[in-house]
């Protein structure tokens, strides 16, 4: 079985991994790579999600790299329209090029001796086995498990007749229209089906545990329109993309710093939209701001849609099902034709493969993030993972950048591995999604990756410090341990004694 080696393998094709290689594609242009991707076409996200009106939860101009800026006018897009804009992306870098689709990563292994890393992909296609092999390895993966969405144990659910359908796997050939529909949840992914179905279902209820804090923005970002005319286009969305950021930063801290404020302000303009169509329990959330994500829909979709009367939103919780009657604890019913358990993600670290370091078995939840970009005591390692309350991208541009410092500072200095190791005792027994309590970071909080209680292994969320962490911080501060180079010989993989073998021994 022959074994491709590359400098730099990026795992994933979705933002993140488009990001990554287009920025190293710029930045260490003389470096071998390729990106392995498990799905038949990029996008990741946004190719797996086809529910009716998916789109982003961040302002595009935001969400857009800063080396190719989202030259739309729509604060929020669809899904299409942003797998398009990374495909035109990945094209205009010559990345898709670079791309090798199909392929499920079951394991990495290092091998401190040759200072590479081995991955084991599974072809899905034919169920063949192929090998790669890397000296730095990026995981662009996100953080869910693509196989399945989170979905809870309804009590009775077998004895619903009707249809029910999760958002992560919608079938296409799905009929809603004069159905009754009810749509369990009350995140992101909820507040964008009611609206959308509810234009040709007979009637869509949200019914969810607790209300969740909700935000209108316009659908159009207006002002950057008019500056379009009057200046260039380079700088009339450069100047958006500084003004979201400032906006978006300033909206979570006042969140945090002055939740009763921002309370009031929020609930405010909710009772404005909703003009009385609807109770204000059911949008009066009882957690402070930024607890929990914000969620923002576009031009106010879905308080139109209540005020309408095609949909409603119920606080409830189900006890049972009887036919296509949803019974509510309440003692309330609810009658539904379909069912849409838009209950959230299953979260998971790089994808879910097994990791090994020389031999020895590696779990993420027992180490920290450093610089929230690499994992401790994992040599030549990276996960890029966005942020929670801002543009995911943000977090994608630097995180890029830095590992690219990190293969430039180790290639200058003759070096050929740089692992993060704590000597301090920093490490904390929270998961580095810090304070958020949403349900699914909550259920997922043992497998995840830890922070620490001081620099660099406490994880800020905050861009503007983040961004002078990983660009202009020195790269040797003492804490990431380098290795010189080894240039000898590939040795078999034999050589390092893989957890495998040990497991079959």
């Amino acid at each position: 079985m022959s074994t491709a080696e590359f400098d730099v393998l990026i795992v994933g094709a979705g933002v993140s991994g488009i990001g990554m290689a287009c920025t190293l594609s710029t930045e260490c242009p003389a470096k071998t790579f390729a990106i392995l991707e498990r799905r038949q076409r990029l996008g990741g996200t946004w190719d797996l999600f086809r529910y009716p009106g998916v789109r982003s939860d961040s302002d595009m101009a935001t969400y857009g790299y800063p080396f190719r800026p989202w030259t739309g006018f729509e604060m929020l897009s669809g899904g299409l329209a942003i797998r398009d804009y990374l495909s035109d992306t990945a094209r205009a870098y010559g990345i898709d090029a670079h791309i090798q689709h199909g392929l499920k990563i079951t394991r990495a292994e290092w091998c401190s001796p040759e200072q590479r890393w081995t991955l084991t992909a599974l072809a899905e296609a034919d169920g063949a086995t192929r090998t790669f092999r890397c000296r730095q390895l990026v995981m662009a993966t996100g953080y869910y498990n693509y196989d399945a969405g989170y979905r809870p144990d309804l009590p009775d659910i077998a004895r619903f007749d009707g249809v029910v359908v999760h958002p992560q796997m919608w079938p296409q050939s799905l009929d809603y229209r004069g159905k009754q529909v009810v749509v369990i949840g009350s995140g992101a992914t909820a507040m964008t089906l009611v609206p959308a179905m509810a234009h040709e279902a007979a009637h869509v209820t949200m019914l969810q545990r607790s209300p969740t804090y909700v935000l209108s923005l316009p659908s159009a970002d207006r002002v950057t329109r008019w500056l379009s005319r009057v200046l260039p286009p380079s700088w009339a969305f450069g100047l958006a993309r500084r003004r979201n950021v400032r906006l978006a930063r300033w909206l979570y801290l006042a969140s945090r710093k002055w939740p009763r404020v921002m309370r009031k302000l929020l609930l405010s303009q909710v009772r404005r939209q909703l003009d009385g169509a609807a109770d204000m329990r059911d949008f009066t959330p009882t957690y402070a701001p930024w607890d929990q994500r914000l969620c923002v829909v576009p031009d106010g979709d879905l308080f139109a849609a209540i005020r309408s009367g095609r949909a409603s939103v119920t606080t409830d919780q189900i006890s049972s099902f009887a036919g296509r009657t949803i019974l509510l604890r309440s003692g309330r019913t609810l009658e539904a034709d379909i069912l849409v358990t838009a209950t959230g993600l299953d979260l998971q670290a790089f994808g879910g493969m097994v990791i090994s370091v020389d031999g020895r078995p590696y779990a993420p939840q027992q180490h920290m993030l450093y610089k929230g970009v690499l994992m401790e005591d994992l040599p030549n390692f990276a996960w890029i993972f966005g942020y929670t309350n801002a543009s995911w991208t943000l977090k994608v541009e630097i995180a890029a950048r830095y590992i690219c410092r990190l293969i430039g500072h180790l290639d200058q200095h003759g070096l050929g591995a740089a692992t993060p190791r704590d000597t301090e005792g920093c490490r904390l027994d929270i998961p580095f999604l810090g304070s958020l309590t949403s349900g699914y970071v909550a259920r997922a909080n043992t497998r995840l990756p830890r922070q620490g209680s001081q620099a660099p292994w406490r994880v800020t969320h905050d861009y503007p410090s983040d961004r002078r962490a990983l660009l202009e911080h020195p790269i040797d501060d003492g804490v990431l341990v380098f290795e010189p180079r080894s240039e000898g010989t590939i040795a078999p993989l034999a050589t390092c004694d893989s957890a495998s073998d040990r497991l079959t021994a």
